[in-house]
């Protein structure tokens, strides 16, 4: 994800290369990183200190040890250094325990960022101003769109937008197996289920229909929709779905505590 950022930032003119540290322990890492997109690397985490945002795309369980060697004297802090945390589970209380009256703007981000197709949302800390929004708001768009949320519904945003590509790869699959057991060559029917998938998204959100009101629309009467969907419905596709976002909202919320 940190690299998703990296590589669409430059491409959009957002930052340039000689703007950007990043800071990572592997040094073939740091060579492909300064190779790739001509941006300055260390392995010495203080060396990105004086930063104006400071983005930490670490796993949770690396967070005692990297904050840890990123805490300096409040004297010595660059004014109004915005931090902004990818962890998944790590709270904003926490993040903000560990950088004491920086601005902390957390995200959740998800997969199809990487192509610059992704769904992120961002929850302020306190300390955060519209100034420091403005620019998690620019960061985050340059892979995909972006809302912004109080903190009690991030565990929410993980369930739905966080795990759903998850959740439609699985229906994807099914609607592949689904033609191969109708007749269709695989790779026929792999071609179908991914375009229809995206083409009824892509339907959606530019003509502000809703879900509903598309579904109403192919659906004639007596007609094949109308019998998949009934088929559907018998077998508790809806519920499922449903059920699925909210069993992933409560692992989101034992996660962060």
């Amino acid at each position: 994800m940190g690299e998703a950022l990296l590589s669409r930032l430059i491409e959009q003119n957002i930052y340039s290369p000689n703007e950007i540290w990043v800071s990572d322990p592997q040094p073939q890492r740091r060579d492909f990183l300064a190779s790739e997109y001509g941006i300055n690397t260390t392995a010495d985490n203080q060396a990105v200190l004086a930063a104006d945002v400071l983005l930490l795309a670490i796993k949770p369980q690396a967070f005692e040890a990297v904050t840890s060697a990123l805490k300096i004297p409040p004297d010595q802090l660059v004014a109004n250094q915005l931090v902004l945390s990818i962890l998944a589970g790590t709270p904003l209380a926490r993040l903000e325990s560990a950088f004491p009256g920086q601005p902390v703007v957390r995200a959740m981000p998800n997969t199809p960022a990487t192509i610059g197709a992704g769904m992120t949302a961002i929850a302020p800390g306190q300390h955060a101003q519209a100034s420091h929004l403005q620019i998690a708001q620019q960061i985050f768009a340059a892979v995909g769109e972006v809302v912004e949320v109080p903190e009690a519904q991030l565990d929410a945003v993980t369930g739905l937008s966080g795990s759903g590509p998850g959740y439609v790869a699985v229906m994807i699959e099914a609607l592949i197996d689904g033609g191969v057991a109708a007749g269709l060559p695989r790779a026929i029917a792999t071609q179908l289920a991914i375009q229809t998938v995206r083409g009824t998204a892509e339907l959606l959100q530019t003509s502000g229909m809703h879900p509903a009101e598309l579904k109403d629309r192919v659906t004639s009467p007596g007609g094949t929709t109308i019998a998949g969907i009934a088929h559907l419905e018998s077998s508790g596709f809806r519920s499922a779905l449903i059920e699925a976002v909210k069993a992933a909202y409560r692992r989101a919320q034992e996660l962060g505590k």
